[in-house]
């Protein structure tokens, strides 16, 4: 009862990002990722490590929680402003709506709302029973489900996510792997598929690993994430 409404959303509310959601850049070469180590570490003083991450294929979402509460949830938009989705977002179980433990006051965790394999079949064996056209991809699948009106039935697409980056002025850590971590002890579900690698070798590694396996994997993902860990060289490299 606390997950659903009975409320019908008209229309989205706009919502200004408290911090800009920022694009990633794309490369598709080792020789690219190695210019892109070789940039770092010449506006750099200090050795940087990194942290490697799946890049889930699904709709980036920001989840505000203000004393252990969800208040809101809010897609990314134009990285500017978004919708506010918080209805919607509250009947996606993976997600809690209190916390527990040792959080801040106040904080903002992003991460990336799917369809799992397993629900994409379903949805889609469904809607061809009922002569309706069936989605592309898991991706236009969740995407659709989140901005559904109707909070009842958005609860029935069996919709997931996984939280990669926790925003905020008083975060326990000065590094992205720590806080992460620590915000999976607050009951936020963080992805285990991560890795924090002090060489462009270990990169390599994780990518290599990735393009094998991704195959057992029960959502899709299309590529990996390379973060600078510490938060001082992040805003060092601009």
């Amino acid at each position: 009862t606390k997950r659903v409404g009975g409320d019908i959303t008209k229309e989205f509310r706009q919502v200004v990002h408290k911090y800009p959601m920022l694009s990633l850049s794309n490369t598709y070469s080792e020789q690219e990722v190695r210019d892109f180590d070789k940039r770092v570490r010449k506006l750099l003083s200090d050795e940087p490590e990194y942290v490697c991450e799946l890049k889930y294929d699904g709709v980036a979402i920001g989840l505000t929680y203000r004393e252990g509460s969800l208040s809101q949830a809010v897609t990314r938009g134009d990285g500017v402003r978004g919708d506010d989705v918080t209805t919607n977002v509250k009947t996606i179980r993976t997600v809690p709506l209190k916390l527990f433990g040792d959080y801040p006051g106040e904080f903002e965790i992003r991460g990336e709302i799917f369809m799992p394999r397993k629900s994409f079949k379903k949805l889609n064996s469904e809607r061809i029973e009922k002569d309706q056209p069936p989605f592309a991809n898991p991706r236009n699948a969740a995407s659709g489900s989140l901005k559904m009106q109707d909070s009842k039935l958005v609860a029935k697409r069996n919709l997931d996510c996984f939280l990669y980056n926790v925003l905020g002025e008083d975060l326990p850590f000065k590094n992205h792997y720590d806080n992460i971590r620590k915000a999976s002890e607050w009951g936020l579900k963080t992805s285990g598929f991560i890795a924090r690698t002090q060489s462009i070798e270990e990169i390599f590694e994780f990518i290599s690993y990735w393009d094998k396996e991704r195959q057992g994997l029960d959502f899709d993902i299309d590529g990996v994430v390379i973060k600078v860990n510490s938060y001082k060289q992040q805003q060092k490299l601009g």
